[in-house]
């Protein structure tokens, strides 16, 4: 068994051991595909035993439910972070949205892989994960709908705004922009793609009213 005693870096040992499974777990489906994976081979990239697996996850579906759960909470809570610092600058509701296209822009640099199963798995109505899917997805998503009504409720944004609609396609947009840029043009920089979603946000939204 695995103690539960802290690590150095202040996370307990079942913790770190997770997140060793995640990743070990989300390169090899993104490599082969979910099926393909078999539970010894999350177990060898992780440098565990196959045992450890079952000890943290009921099964392998169990594990990529929860990798699905870890890593769109770890989107929306830098989304929200994004919002919430442009909020303590004194920043528009337009900044908020920029931040937070920025954040989304990392976070996909930082976990290409993971962000190529995520919109994989959005396409897929047969997985047995597929509610949990909507409901991490809506936690992406509802973190860019509080701005936008906010925007609204502050005269920032015209009132005919679709909120649900515009949150999902802005979301959607940095996925889809961000995958284009990592598989087609990976030559140009953080910066560079950040400056053109900027530009289309500020054509498309702050210029609604």
């Amino acid at each position: 068994m695995e103690s539960s005693s802290a690590t150095p870096g202040g996370r307990t040992r079942r913790e770190v051991t997770r997140q060793k499974l995640y990743e070990a777990a989300v390169t090899l489906i993104a490599e082969q595909g979910f099926s393909a994976t078999t539970v010894d081979e999350i177990a060898e990239r992780a440098g565990v035993a196959k045992g450890t697996v079952y000890y943290n996850f009921a099964s392998k579906s169990d594990l990529f439910e929860e990798l699905l759960r870890h890593g769109v909470g770890l989107l929306a809570a830098s989304l929200r972070e994004a919002a919430e610092g442009t909020e303590r600058e004194g920043g528009s509701r337009v900044d908020a949205l920029d931040a937070m296209i920025r954040a989304g822009l990392v976070f996909i640099d930082r976990y290409p892989a993971f962000t190529q199963l995520y919109v994989a798995e959005l396409w897929r109505t047969n997985r047995t994960w597929q509610s949990t899917l909507m409901v991490v997805r809506q936690q992406a998503v509802a973190v860019v709908e509080g701005v936008l009504r906010e925007g609204v409720a502050r005269g920032e944004f015209s009132e005919e705004i679709d909120v649900p609609l515009t949150a999902s396609a802005l979301v959607g947009m940095v996925l889809v922009a961000a995958l284009d840029w990592k598989s087609f043009q990976p030559e140009r920089s953080l910066d560079d793609v950040h400056a053109a979603l900027s530009r289309l946000l500020q054509g498309r939204v702050s210029g609604t009213r």
